[in-house]
């Protein structure tokens, strides 16, 4: 037997064997790039109106444009090149700032002179088929923007950071436990497709009723449509006027109440005002027939069953994105029914009535898309509720796929435990009917804002005639019902209206308690006609916009009444059927 302490050491890789390495890698990431960007260059000829065969988004193509404007790109790329390569090879150099502020790239093990090499390559490229989509020629704006979305998509999918090969941190990972890391994440990944979804957070770490939705309160009133909810009284008085709060369908209503800190419900209760949520039933076979007027008609229903309960004339209410829109259309309805007064005030989170810059979500509208989704819900007559999951997660891929990709499947991490990630996860099933007829008549054609175009229970609405007072809150950052989109309601509503745009995106925009002190919100008070202009001359508050909106509320109904008989929940004459958060809440 030969004597091991013979055996020659192992030899640390040279220089040259290094940049042989790094440059099979390259010549491999390259190559991907440049047959997916060869279908995606096929794809654009199709759906292109213009003679976009001739036509492509990634600079040095020789059919892009200008050929000066080609050379320039070619010279510009191979000299950011050679910086990179030179920093590989020891040589100082800079790191875009870009680079420098990305997440994904944040470890120091990414400044390891290979891995920092394949970084900055990764993102000289992103930039450049990113650059290229905007000096596009000869394409419509609409297909540019697919186009965007889909390079944007394309180049978070091929980061090196989701392969764990060219991710230092796995391959230290991988190191450190031996590889049982991918053996976890493998059982992440099966587990992950055998229920058709992506996991975000510790499925046993939240429990509707138990650490979430936890605000005291009664389900008063059940309908095959929804329950609702009459939270209890913490004040020994309430204001006169009580609040429904409306949340979208296409999630579930405990959003507003992720626990008691975060709990928009909660603190609106401790305002002393009366609260009311409806919680929407996930749709099933029962709800196949359910259509646009439905849901209009159960939130008009909905605030009738309120004033009659607690013998008011009106309420305030709350819509909450789609449930906002819906609103929106309740309000014209009972305009035109002389029944305005009803709804003392009216109040939009994220919300659009007017679709005509909805954001990314216009995406995946097209023919195609729309027949994919009348598939996936012609048996059942529902669409199951993890296509908008996986749709929404799409808008935001970097942070709701390949950072759970990396994280769950590669480095095999625990799940984090995340309230906010439990809800995002929280699916609802979507009425067929409804929803096809939503996405054509709104995002699709946006006959919403066109007087008399859209018919609830026979009658024409028109925007135009809602003079209820209105509180409009934006997210600046919202990827779903983009601030754009959602200032638009200024120019159909004619009452008074009061526009605030908060810092943050769709969700976090909205739930921001006030003693978290995060954020920022900004007011302008002048009459001013576009978005641009408000926010040029508009006064920033740190913090949450809550107290403005309470302070807003306040001045409509200062009158207040004793906390006692139908303002307990269950006291009135509608009992109590079941503790808050209800039945539907759990419905799957």
């Amino acid at each position: 037997m030969a004597d091991t302490n013979d055996a020659p050491a192992a030899a640390f890789p040279s220089l040259e064997e290094m940049q042989h390495w790094t440059w099979v890698m390259g010549r491999a990431q390259q190559m991907m790039l440049e047959n997916i960007s060869e279908q995606m260059n096929q794809a654009v000829a199709k759906t292109s109106a213009a003679p976009a065969a001739s036509v492509s988004p990634w600079p040095g193509m020789s059919l892009f444009g200008d050929p000066a404007d080609i050379a320039k790109a070619q010279v510009d790329m191979w000299t950011q090149g050679m910086a990179i390569w030179q920093r590989a090879l020891g040589s100082p150099g800079e790191i875009a700032a870009s680079a420098a502020e990305d997440k994904r790239f944040a470890a120091p093990q990414w400044r390891d002179p290979l891995f920092d090499m394949i970084r900055q390559s990764y993102l000289l490229i992103s930039d450049r088929l990113l650059g290229g989509v905007e000096a596009l020629e000869g394409v419509d704006e609409k297909t540019r923007e697919k186009i965007r979305f889909a390079t944007r998509a394309f180049v978070d999918a091929m980061a090196p950071s989701n392969f764990a090969l060219t991710n230092p941190l796995v391959l230290e990972r991988m190191m450190e436990t031996k590889g049982e890391n991918l053996l976890k994440g493998l059982e992440n990944m099966l587990r992950d497709i055998g229920k058709g979804q992506l996991t975000h957070t510790d499925p046993d770490a939240f429990e509707v009723g138990r650490n979430v939705a936890t605000t005291p309160g009664k389900v008063v009133k059940r309908t095959p449509l929804y329950e609702l909810i009459q939270y209890s009284p913490t004040t020994d008085q309430v204001f006169a006027t009580p609040l429904i709060i409306f949340p979208p369908w296409i999630n579930r209503f405990y959003i507003l109440d992720l626990n008691p800190k975060k709990s928009f419900i909660r603190w609106a209760v401790e305002q002393g005002l009366t609260v009311f949520v409806v919680s929407w039933k996930s749709a099933d076979e029962s709800l196949v027939d359910i259509g646009m007027d439905d849901y209009v008609l159960a939130e008009i229903e909905a605030i009738d069953t309120v004033r009659d309960l607690l013998n008011v004339e009106a309420v305030h209410a709350i819509g909450y994105c789609v449930a906002g829109t819906k609103l929106a259309a309740g309000l014209a309805l009972l305009a035109a029914r002389n029944e305005a007064d009803k709804v003392a005030s009216a109040t939009f989170f994220t919300a659009q009535v007017d679709f005509s810059e909805a954001g990314d979500l216009g995406l995946f509208l097209g023919d195609e898309q729309m027949q994919l989704i009348q598939q996936l819900s012609a048996e059942k007559g529902y669409l199951d509720g993890r296509y908008m999951a996986a749709t929404f997660n799409l808008l935001r891929g970097r942070d709701l796929i390949w950072n759970y990709v990396t994280n769950n499947y590669l480095m095999g991490d625990d799940y984090p435990q995340f309230d906010l990630l439990h809800w995002n996860g929280d699916t609802t099933n979507l009425p067929a009917k409804w929803h096809q007829t939503y996405l054509d008549q709104l995002y699709r054609r946006n006959l919403l804002v066109e007087p008399g175009a859209v018919t609830i229970d026979g009658t024409p609405i028109d925007l135009t005639r809602v003079k209820t007072p209105t509180y409009v809150q934006a997210g600046r950052e919202d990827h779903i019902a983009p601030p754009q989109s959602v200032w638009k309601i200024t120019h159909h509503f004619k009452g008074p209206l009061r526009f605030v745009l908060a810092g943050s995106g769709h969700i976090a925009g909205v739930v921001n308690p006030p003693e978290a002190q995060k954020y920022q919100y900004w007011i302008n008070d002048a009459k001013v006609g576009s978005l641009d202009e408000f926010i040029a001359g508009a006064r920033e508050t740190k913090g949450s916009w809550w107290p403005d909106w309470i302070r807003w509320i306040e001045n409509r109904s200062k009158k207040k009444v004793a906390a006692s008989g139908a303002r307990v929940a269950g006291k009135g004459r509608l009992k109590a059927i079941e503790d808050a958060p209800g039945s539907y809440v759990r419905s799957r």
